[in-house]
């Protein structure tokens, strides 16, 4: 039984929602409306920030506002030991920032991989930002090793790679051009800040933006060259 009318969802957040921008709740009002719930259950996975307590308040104190029943968990200190019947009643399941390589590493560990792929399956829609939205490809761009931008191998739910914060972090477009000229990423997506990437199964359906000249882009090996297209996202205008 699926908790919406459409397939398998994930929105994956270049940077923004609750944490970046807590006075703009346009991308996390579209990510409350996809469930079709008058009383959406959300979840929150804050494993990427080692579980920070002040990410925790933020995401309650931005959730509580909404029409939901947000919940969270914590790897760090569960509060059940049935993770998997917790996370499969959940409408949606949102991940936070922080390590992807370390969030990888738990997830694998207590076989969050596996219950998030069932949730998946199930018509949960999954969603998060920067590190939240790396995981759900295959490979994302990341800077969990301080010094560098690499790739890391994620859940695979999605075809292709991932780089979050295009337009913020000033390093990462060159990275990423670079890492796939030299044929060590795959063509894949990236978002600037304010930018959600909506897919339904492993196909982009549509983007959105919480910022009005904030982009996506496509990022392609074709002949030999990298190509890099802009993906004009629909400004949420009236989520507000």
């Amino acid at each position: 039984m699926t908790t919406n009318n459409l397939s398998r969802q994930i929105v994956a957040i270049g940077g923004g929602g609750f944490s970046m921008e807590p006075g703009n709740p346009r991308l996390d009002k579209y990510i409350l409306e996809l469930s079709n719930q008058k009383t959406s259950k959300i979840c929150f996975l804050p494993t990427a920030s080692g579980d920070s307590d002040k990410y925790i308040v933020k995401f309650y104190s931005a959730f509580s506002r909404q029409q939901c029943q947000p919940s969270h968990l914590s790897l760090f200190q569960p509060h059940t030991a049935d993770l998997r019947s917790f996370l499969l009643e959940q409408n949606i399941i949102y991940v936070g920032g922080g390590n992807t390589k370390n969030l990888m590493v738990l997830w694998k560990e207590w076989e969050l991989d596996q219950i998030l792929l069932e949730a998946w399956e199930k018509g949960i829609i999954l969603t998060g930002l920067s590190a939240g939205s790396i995981c759900w490809f295959e490979e994302g761009l990341t800077d969990s090793i301080p010094g560098s931008i690499t790739v890391l191998p994620c859940l695979g739910l999605i075809k292709g790679s991932n780089c979050p914060h295009y337009d913020s972090e000033p390093e990462r477009r060159p990275a990423y051009h670079n890492l796939r000229s030299q044929g060590l990423v795959s063509d894949g997506y990236a978002a600037d800040d304010g930018v959600a990437l909506h897919f339904i199964d492993d196909t982009l359906h549509k983007v959105v933006s919480s910022r009005p000249q904030a982009k996506a882009y496509r990022l392609e090996k074709i002949n030999g060259e990298v190509r890099e297209t802009v993906l004009e996202p629909m400004y949420l205008r009236e989520y507000i």
